[in-house]
């Protein structure tokens, strides 16, 4: 099965801090993959090493076969690397619909054109509805985003970063803050994006992990502990000590 996002010996040190230890790992396209670990295992880092936030101090990436290690954060995102983050990024001041037509417009380079009331964008529009129905978010589609409770807030975000077309979506937490009725909704719209978008999310919320992911990569002190299938992880003892606690899933 081809790669659509792999790393080889990748390594981020702060000053004496190694943030990153020798990371290799690859995903398959339409892989649906959770990053799990502790706080401070480096996870954050290491999705900031994939997106060209951060520089690593050795190692490389590969974006399918393209080696983009030192390219730019803008450059990964036209080649199909899109990211949403731990707190929300998005456009207060906006509508959801127009938010979604404005990346759109972004997308297709005519993001200059973007009126308020976006009625110079018809295609456009109607390309951000079909997104906004996707999501469940139709019916907010006149709302504005800061008024929207934190949990649709999440969703939006992940059409804003469908509506790039990436053929890689990372998140950061995409259930953090969010309660539990609606945090299911948010991991089975990423469950259920199109088989040739490839996903890889770190995610706390065990419960959600071992209920949408397909794999797992465990991360622990800035190292690869292990990777396997929810049932595989689930099992392995190193993991239930340092993580997922005996009591729970022993």
């Amino acid at each position: 099965m081809s790669s659509a996002l792999r790393t080889v010996g990748l390594c981020k040190s702060f000053g004496a801090f190694p943030a990153n230890s020798v990371v290799t790992m690859s995903l398959p396209v339409g892989a649906r993959h959770a990053l799990i670990g502790p706080n401070g295992a480096g996870k954050t880092t290491l999705v900031n090493l994939l997106t060209g936030v951060l520089t690593p101090s050795s190692g490389e990436v590969y974006l399918c076969e393209e080696r983009v290690t030192h390219l730019p954060q803008h450059e990964r995102v036209q080649r199909g690397m899109t990211r949403t983050y731990q707190v929300t990024n998005l456009f207060p001041g906006l509508t959801a619909l127009e938010s979604v037509v404005l990346a759109v417009c972004e997308r297709r380079g005519i993001a200059a054109r973007f009126t308020r009331t976006v009625a110079s964008c018809s295609a456009e529009v109607e390309e951000a509805i079909a997104l906004l129905e996707q999501f469940h978010l139709l019916g907010d589609a006149g709302t504005l985003t800061r008024e929207l409770p934190y949990g649709r807030q999440r969703l939006l975000e992940i059409a804003l970063a469908l509506a790039t077309r990436p053929r890689i979506l990372l998140l950061d937490e995409p259930a953090a803050g969010i309660p539990a009725a609606e945090s299911a909704a948010v991991l089975g719209a990423i469950a259920a994006l199109p088989d040739d978008v490839t996903v890889l999310f770190i995610e706390h919320d065990m419960e959600l992990v071992f209920r949408f992911a397909r794999r797992v990569t465990v991360m622990v002190g800035g190292r690869l502990l292990t990777e396997g299938t929810p049932e595989e992880v689930g099992r392995d003892r190193r993991v239930r000590e340092v993580y997922l606690g005996e009591a729970r899933y022993g």
